[in-house]
């Protein structure tokens, strides 16, 4: 049986997403404050504001899903190409920021004084323990899931070496041809396990991205200050165009077939929805009550968890030491510029949502 198709190159990559979660400092806290917005209020702007919102996040979220999706169609946006890299790194970059500078940062301002009380929630970070065990959860699933096929996989071998003998192959006329076509079943099961993993990989990235989206969707549809809206606008619309990058070309690595693709497409592309359940509730909705900071903490808390782990291990470290980018000099240092390019353009804009 083949061994479980899971790169030694990514196993410290794993153990250091652990440890960020584990030593973030609580000094994200910063200032948080839970006072209500009592400033600019204006209910009829800021509704334009929101359904221009739905608008804007909608066909971002579809582009940047079906860009990838196309590259079948489009030979520059193919995965075998180098440009192909080049966005996806720039797209993992912005995941990665998303989870550290926007996500979990204000998970932490949930969970913590004076938001809510001294205690328990002051006795302990229960947001970096979240997001740890979130990180834990991804990584648990990442890993026997993988191993599943693989096994799979290698029970599906083993039934067809045994129908061959039972067919009575010669051995002797016939051991270049056996060792010739062991050795294609073995690349073929490795193919097929490295497109289940891809399977694997989009559909958790799929459900950490359109949890926090839909948390930052119901924050902001239940606002009714247009200051607070307009930078949230521009945030999210970036945020979601290039996270939809970056999910569309897991979905075209792992081979979905066309059923399946419009099913995920549609999903991320309706994460908006949170606005819409936003302005539903706006009227009996309190972004300061207990219950509404404790349930926003602990989504946002386990959704940086899944994004920093997914775009640590299973976008960046899959990619970064794939043979294709170690031998390839230029397109190593222009993934590793995308990247932090990436990185920063998502960080500057925590400066305005």
């Amino acid at each position: 049986m083949p061994k479980p198709f899971v790169s030694s190159e990514s196993i410290p990559m794993r153990n250091l997403a652990l440890v960020i979660l584990i030593l973030l400092p609580a000094s994200v806290l910063g200032d948080c404050t839970c006072d209500p917005e009592d400033e600019g209020r204006n209910k009829a702007l800021a509704l334009k504001y929101k359904l221009a919102a739905i608008a804007s996040i909608l066909v971002a979220s579809a582009i940047g899903v079906c860009l990838p999706v196309a590259g079948k169609r489009v030979s520059a946006l193919s995965p075998e190409r180098s440009f192909f890299f080049i966005v996806k790194a720039f797209a993992a970059g912005v995941i990665l920021s998303t989870g550290f500078i926007h996500v979990l940062p204000d998970a932490f301002c949930s969970l913590t004084p004076p938001c809510l009380g001294d205690h328990p929630w002051g006795d302990f970070p229960f947001a970096g323990f979240i997001a740890m065990l979130s990180a834990v959860g991804t990584l648990m699933v990442d890993t026997y899931a993988t191993s599943y096929y693989q096994r799979r996989a290698g029970a599906k071998a083993a039934v067809g070496g045994a129908d061959e003998e039972e067919a009575g192959v010669p051995f002797h006329t016939h051991a270049t041809h056996g060792h010739a076509h062991g050795a294609l079943s073995l690349e073929l099961d490795s193919r097929e396990t490295e497109l289940l993993r891809h399977r694997v990989i989009s559909q958790v990235l799929e459900l950490g991205i359109i949890v926090h989206s839909v948390i930052i969707g119901i924050a902001l549809g239940a606002s009714e200050s247009p200051k607070t809206i307009r930078p949230l606008i521009a945030a999210l619309t970036f945020h979601q165009f290039f996270e939809g990058i970056g999910l569309g070309g897991c979905i075209t690595q792992a081979k979905f077939n066309a059923r399946a693709v419009v099913i995920m497409a549609v999903f991320f592309s309706i994460t908006p929805t949170g606005i819409a359940v936003g302005i539903g509730i706006s009227k009996n909705y309190s972004e300061t009550s207990s219950k509404a900071l404790i349930v926003e903490g602990v989504f946002n808390s386990a959704s940086a968890g899944i994004l920093i782990y997914m775009a640590l291990v299973d976008l960046l470290a899959s990619d970064f030491m794939s043979p294709k980018l170690q031998s390839n000099g230029k397109l190593q240092l222009g993934a590793n510029v995308s990247l932090l390019m990436g990185a920063g353009c998502m960080s500057v804009l925590a400066m305005w949502a």
